[in-house]
């Protein structure tokens, strides 16, 4: 199988419904992005509060494989930056 994936910033992202994976899953760590609230600004709907969970894909427990996480009031885009420093502290050690 050899899929295109959209990336952001170097990493792999993908979307389903309102959850997001970044990073490779070859990896050590991954970001699990989740969108849990938005809001609509020009008739457009926008993300307005987030779950950010940096896990470990090497542990088989799903509760254990937290690492770290975060919940912000905050766009996309911010998410996607939270995401891309903590998977570069954790993937530069």
């Amino acid at each position: 199988m050899n899929e295109k994936f959209s990336t952001y910033k170097g990493f792999p992202l993908v979307r389903s419904g309102n959850q997001l994976y970044y990073g490779y899953m070859s990896d050590p760590y991954v970001i699990w992005i989740q969108i849990l609230d938005t809001k609509e600004i020009g008739g457009e709907k926008m993300t307005s509060k987030v779950r950010v969970i940096q896990m470990d894909t090497n542990e088989t427990d799903p509760i254990k494989a937290f690492v770290k996480n975060t919940e912000r009031e905050c766009g996309l885009y911010e998410a996607l930056d939270i995401a891309k420093v903590w998977l570069d502290k954790a993937l530069a050690k």
